[in-house]
């Protein structure tokens, strides 16, 4: 997602309370990264994959689940909590990408 890089303290504050919400559900890891080196590709790029403008950096993040089942219960869980809803998102939630994954490797 792209985050204004003047709201990095602001998407922690949130991400963190979203975090703690997310694992009461059941995740067992909430994970976000502040993009450092996100270059531009020549076909696509994270960048273009969100629209990024020049002032916003692309935080990556992801949730492990214990299984597939514990996520799709408890997503529809997450979703419904009001605190998850309880600040203002300091970035644009329309140019987010997301989606659930199937580990294939684990090295």
């Amino acid at each position: 997602m792209p985050v204004p890089a003047a709201n990095k303290q602001a998407y922690l504050a949130v991400a963190a309370k979203q975090a703690a919400v997310i694992k009461e559900h059941g995740a067992t890891r909430v994970v976000e990264a502040w993009g450092d080196d996100v270059p531009d590709g020549e076909i696509t790029d994270y960048r273009s994959a969100v629209k990024a403008t020049g002032d916003e950096v692309v935080v990556y993040a992801w949730v492990e689940w214990p299984s597939k089942q514990v996520r799709d219960d408890a997503w529809k869980k997450v979703i419904a909590d009001p605190r998850m809803y309880a600040d203002t998102m300091p970035y644009d939630n329309q140019r987010r990408v997301h989606g659930g994954f199937a580990l294939i490797l684990d090295a």
